[in-house]
């Protein structure tokens, strides 16, 4: 392989592997995600030549002028923030038809396009690539001895011990994994990720799709979110929610439009409701639950820190499964995972369920640790299978307990319980 652009600080990123093999069968490849979570970075690793758009003066006028100058240069060339010139797409399009070769470009995109171009032309030309914020295997913070792919083929479950903290892991999740900062004190890290959301709020929720938007009134409502996180708040909710002492609260509709223009923007990424076969008549909830694409996101709406966060270990215990959803949905990506939770009329809550595409599937529970609530989520767990029709769904491959610390162990039914510094893809 030629020399590439990869920088000399580069880290590994488990969707290195999925690029890869998106470049060896598809002309182009378009990595998007949130802003500074690595995607030029991850670009460049496999790129011989760049446009970078966002440091490239007059491009939006090449493009439309003399697109071929921009799209000229050793393979795969990568185009970065791509959405930023949103002309080039077609010009893009034509020369993967010309060449008919894989591994022409790399695209890479902090939010989706306002005429959505990649779902109309895209198809057969472009493959797609999410990329999210570094979990906890890609900093360096787990030890990765409980691979989640193993657990989805039926191994037995044999994590190693963890001497993390709650302190700890809380200045994990107020950390977050943006690749920039990953190395700094979570203090530093949050005054980033404040300025972070007020340039959201500011500019780029209404750059997405050209609608205009109150700052104050998106970053009222980020702050309703952080307050929701991991809860399946509805539109009326976050709504009344977004009332202050000065301002009245927002409308269902307008915080359902200000969330899509969020989750373009890859700052938002909610988790579906599963919907299994039952044994019983029992009405499933449908509510989505609320997440930050990185709960560090959560902590800097909210302008907190560590040390309150700690205070307040109700609201961190909601912030560690944010925590456990973002590097369950890392890990499990290349399998082609789909990630929703469970919540029926009867109470019966499981916090996460993994499917694969071949239907195989598994169900977490995600408890701060401690014998009692350890043994809450077991029995939930156990409650789960009783209330799915296995016949037709099929037995889970895998039932845990994710937990901030302490020892990783399987019980003799086959119910593990495992650290999230243990987890790893």
């Amino acid at each position: 392989m030629k020399p590439t652009l990869t920088p000399p600080q580069y880290r590994p990123r488990i969707v290195d592997d999925e690029v890869s093999a998106a470049l060896q069968a598809s002309p182009a490849v378009l990595i998007d995600g949130p802003r500074a979570c690595g995607k030029t970075w991850t670009g460049k690793r496999f790129a011989q030549s760049e446009a970078l758009f966002d440091a490239l003066p007059g491009a939006d006028l090449a493009s439309q002028v003399y697109a071929p100058g921009l799209l000229s240069g050793p393979t795969p060339r990568l185009l970065d923030e791509w959405h930023l010139v949103p002309a080039i797409w077609n010009p893009m399009r034509r020369a993967c038809d010309d060449r008919a070769q894989p591994g022409q470009f790399i695209l890479t995109g902090s939010a989706t396009p306002p005429d959505d171009l990649t779902r109309h032309s895209g198809a057969g030309r472009v493959a797609r690539v999410r990329m999210r914020p570094m979990s906890l295997f890609e900093s360096g913070d787990s030890d990765g001895s409980a691979p989640v792919s193993a657990m989805l083929d039926g191994a037995a479950c044999q994590p190693s011990g963890s001497d993390a903290s709650v302190p700890s892991i809380v200045e994990l999740a107020c950390r977050g994994g943006w690749p920039a900062v990953v190395n700094q004190p979570s203090e530093d890290v949050q005054r980033f990720l404040r300025d972070y959301l007020d340039n959201i709020s500011r500019a780029d929720v209404t750059l997405v799709d050209d609608v205009k938007r109150d700052p104050r009134g998106v970053r009222r409502l980020m702050t309703s979110l952080a307050r929701n996180v991991a809860t399946p708040a509805s539109y009326e909710t976050l709504a009344a929610d977004t009332a202050g002492d000065r301002s009245v609260p927002m409308h269902a509709r307008t915080v359902k439009s200000y969330l899509n223009a969020l989750e373009r923007l890859f700052v938002i990424e909610d988790l579906p409701a599963w919907r299994p076969h039952l044994r019983s008549r029992a009405q499933l909830r449908t509510s989505p639950v609320r997440h930050f694409v990185c709960p560090s996101l959560a902590v800097a709406a909210l302008r907190s820190n560590a040390a309150r966060v700690l205070s307040d270990l109700a609201f961190f215990g909601l912030l560690f499964e944010s925590l456990v959803v973002r590097d369950l949905r890392v890990y499990t990506q290349l399998d082609g995972c789909e990630l929703s939770h469970y919540r029926d009329e009867y109470g019966l809550e499981v916090d996460v369920i993994l499917e694969r595409a071949d239907g195989e599937w598994a169900a977490f529970e995600i408890k701060l640790g401690g014998e009692s609530l350890i043994n809450d989520g077991i029995e939930s767990l156990r409650k789960l299978v009783e209330r799915i029709d296995t016949k037709r769904m099929g037995s889970p491959q895998k039932l845990a307990v994710i937990t901030a610390g302490g020892y990783g162990y399987e019980l003799p039914d086959g119910i593990s319980v495992v650290p999230i510094t243990a987890l790893g893809p």
